[in-house]
């Protein structure tokens, strides 16, 4: 049996002291506990936008889609960080609108085109909030996941609930987590986004039956 995720820089697992401690591997393994035989493999890159992931599923090519049992994608903060970067730069609040509808179309066109291609059941994650004590972060983050959810309910994908299991614990789920505020982009090394491995490990465990439940033979 085959898992697949798809995604950008966490499920790369960027700041997981290893590649078995980032949450695909995770997965893989707890599913290795109650049934032998699943392998997983991963196609992510930090910086990818759903446009961008989007592109490189098909740039890679079918087979790995065709063989997968269960494929979960879990994308859409570079695009939302695009948004916020352009809005420094001057842009037009308007450009987060545009932005999203983008991310929609483009997580839509996977889903579906996964779909043509392989029986495999897809599930889609939400984006937990690094920085619950800014309000623009978390409105901005909000509509990004009422966006995922809105995709998976018109394509019968399954949700993973990460913001929900990060809520509360971002101090201590979040790698170099300092003080919950955008500014600290500016003021930390590494920047406070990524999961660190207790983070890494409690998305693992909460994703684990959600793809267990979406197996498809």
């Amino acid at each position: 049996m085959l898992y697949t995720a798809l995604g950008d820089s966490i499920t790369a697992g960027e700041l997981a002291t290893s590649p078995a401690r980032a949450y695909p591997s995770l997965v893989t393994q707890n599913l290795r506990q109650h049934r032998r035989g699943w392998f997983g493999e991963v196609l992510a890159e930090p910086g990818w936008t759903s446009q961008t992931l989007n592109a490189a599923v098909w740039e890679n090519g079918p087979i790995p889609l065709q063989e997968s049992n269960v494929i979960t994608i879990w994308v859409g903060g570079d695009n939302l960080a695009d948004a916020a970067l352009a809005m420094l730069s001057g842009a037009r609040p308007t450009i987060l609108k545009r932005s999203l509808a983008g991310y929609m179309q483009s997580l839509r066109a996977l889903i579906v085109g996964i779909r043509r291609v392989s029986r495999a059941g897809v599930v889609v994650c939400t984006q937990y909030n690094p920085f619950p004590n800014t309000p623009i972060a978390a409105q901005g983050i909000a509509a990004l996941n009422e966006a995922t959810r809105a995709v998976a309910a018109a394509t019968s994908a399954a949700v993973a609930p990460v913001d929900e299991w990060f809520t509360g614990r971002q101090a201590e789920l979040i790698a170099g987590y300092r003080t919950g505020r955008v500014q600290d982009v500016f003021r930390s090394v590494p920047v406070p986004i990524h999961p660190n491995n207790r983070g890494h490990r409690v998305i693992a465990d909460g994703l684990t039956p959600i793809v267990a439940n979406a197996y498809t033979p």
